[in-house]
């Protein structure tokens, strides 16, 4: 109190600033942020422009070599995403539902071909199912060659893919709330019948999004398939090879339109995964 009889109050300071959604930024993150974005942007934009503006695109899209590796990579992704769903969604089913020793390792295995460099993954392939490798022989005495032929793109692309879908799957599966497929159980409904009922319902746009990024992965995957699948114009020259494959040549406009390509169906997965707000299943927070 103070000789006056008033209750005296602490100083207090100014309030410190909160930056909200539309708080603002200094100007060196700015001028940060904005160096990135040009560096990331700018390439693609270039690579576009050109492929339009100078008719690079609609001159040689319609050449034999992009026809059919566009045909060929259409082809073989379209196998291995039946593939990754086959085996990829029974186990994101077990990653996330059951406990189990060892669980640790498997989802060690199942996400090491993400960071796992392309062309390791390839020799990798090779070895196991190459001529020699280690189930050749077995092969070779069924009259089965998988090593540089189509079906090695197709393993090539599911080996590097899958583990987007398997982890956007299980991400998915796992935030379905468990009541309501104890009550579906209750009213008689078969595990079948409840997974396709209740549990792919609700886990639906984590499928999609899986389903979708899988997809695009499989679409560019170039380190593995030269690797184990070569460069065959028709058998397993798909487009990412084929922009190598006329670089190499000297034939800069049609490494470009198939570049371009590449670059259309990977902006419409992007757009379509943010269109869809199928985003947020992709963050590798919810996996842990």
């Amino acid at each position: 109190m103070t000789a006056a009889g008033q209750t005296s109050l602490p100083a207090v300071g100014p309030a410190p600033s909160k930056a909200g959604p539309g708080g603002r930024v200094g100007l060196p993150v700015a001028v940060i942020a904005a160096i990135l974005a040009v560096f990331l942007g700018l390439p693609v934009v270039t690579l576009l422009a050109r492929a339009i503006l100078e008719g690079a695109l609609p001159e040689v899209a319609g050449s034999r070599a992009v026809v059919s590796a566009l045909a060929l990579s259409l082809g073989t992704t379209a196998v291995s995403l039946f593939l990754t769903v086959l085996v990829g969604l029974p186990l994101a089913y077990v990653l996330a539902r059951r406990r189990f020793a060892g669980q640790w390792l498997l989802e060690t295995i199942v996400d090491l071909p993400i960071v796992l460099p392309p062309a390791v993954a390839g020799l990798a392939l090779l070895l196991v199912f190459g001529r020699r490798g280690v189930l050749g022989d077995g092969l070779q005495a069924g009259g089965i060659d998988i090593a540089f032929t189509t079906t090695a793109v197709i393993l090539a692309q599911t080996f590097v893919s899958a583990p987007f879908f398997v982890r956007s799957a299980r991400a998915g599966i796992a935030a379905v709330d468990r009541d309501l497929e104890d009550a579906a159980r209750v009213d008689g409904a078969s595990e079948a019948r409840l997974f396709l009922a209740v549990t792919a319902p609700l886990a639906g746009p984590a499928l999609a999004a899986g389903l979708v990024m899988t997809w695009a992965r499989a679409l560019g995957e170039f380190g593995a398939t030269i690797m184990f699948a070569g460069n065959v114009l028709g058998r397993t020259q798909t487009l990412p090879l084929v922009v190598y494959s006329e670089f190499q040549g000297g034939d800069l406009d049609g490494s470009i339109a198939a570049a371009a390509i590449l670059v259309v169906a990977a902006l419409g997965v992007l757009v379509a995964v943010r269109a869809f707000r199928w985003g947020r299943v992709l963050d590798v927070r919810t996996i842990a």
